[in-house]
């Protein structure tokens, strides 16, 4: 395993201004179903090893400021950090100002980036299927309070729509919203479905006027050797999107993010 923390770079057109990155599983100090790099304090992992990762993670990509480590509940609570440094339980923070830094930790669920074109606000969001469903990604534009047109929003690795299986209640809860998501699911030989959440993501941003969605259609469940699965092996460890204003470079490492096609990313409903 590498001395150094893995991330990638989104590939998304960000202005000037706005830094991002993708940690990866590489390059931290965590041992045994955590190995390497986990990030979250709420696992089981040994504190000291997450407190190690963090700093790692911090000095690597010369981030400005600790990052906010949200409390993640799976609802649509937005933290604005400009106001509340220490926020209580949410799933999307936002800020306006230059060196507070957004932070969202998943493991098969889809992070979801936010900047405005004119570079001076940025929103990180949580979306499992239940946060998504709920509206998370509708309460964080709201947040921002800057009409859809003028974002531009990345999905970051997420569980792939030929892994992720959910039950007929998951279908309903969105189905009961917008009968036209029915593309986002696909029935599979156990009865039960095949779910595109990033797909899902798409729609209701596009309905909520968001045109320039990014995304690098990674498959967290599919790549054990770059990505923490919860479906795949519980227990694990959490990467994090990172998201923040402020001058100079996301750290001078990192891999450009991909734009090669995932076998696991077929439908964009």
């Amino acid at each position: 395993m590498s001395a150094a923390p893995q991330w990638l770079r989104p590939r998304w057109n960000a202005p000037a201004g706005v830094r991002a990155a993708f940690t990866l599983r590489g390059g931290g100090a965590s041992v045994g179903a955590y190995a390497s790099l986990n990030l979250g304090a709420h696992v089981g992992d040994d504190p000291a090893a997450v407190a190690a990762n963090r700093a790692r993670v911090r000095a690597a990509l010369a981030l400005p400021s600790e990052p906010v480590w949200l409390n993640q509940v799976h609802g649509v609570d937005v933290a604005d950090l400009d106001r509340e440094p220490r926020p209580g339980p949410a799933d999307a923070a936002v800020t306006r100002e230059p060196g507070r830094v957004c932070a969202i930790l998943v493991a098969d669920c889809l992070p979801v980036l936010f900047a405005t074109r004119r570079g001076d606000a940025v929103a990180a969001a949580h979306a499992g299927w239940r946060g998504l469903a709920a509206g998370v990604l509708e309460a964080t534009i709201a947040a921002l309070a800057v009409p859809g047109p003028d974002l531009l929003v990345w999905l970051g690795p997420a569980i792939g729509p030929d892994r992720f299986e959910v039950g007929a209640e998951v279908r309903q809860a969105f189905l009961q919203a917008d009968a036209g998501c029915a593309a986002a699911f696909r029935p599979n030989a156990r009865g039960r479905w095949l779910c595109d959440l990033a797909g899902l993501a798409r729609r209701r941003l596009a309905a909520a006027g968001v045109t320039a969605i990014a995304d690098g259609t990674a498959c967290t469940y599919s790549d054990a050797t770059r990505f923490y699965s919860y479906r795949r092996e519980a227990p694990t460890g959490r990467m994090a999107a990172l998201l923040w204003l402020g001058p100079g470079p996301a750290g001078a490492g990192g891999v450009l993010e991909s734009t090669a096609p995932n076998p696991d990313a077929r439908s964009r409903i």
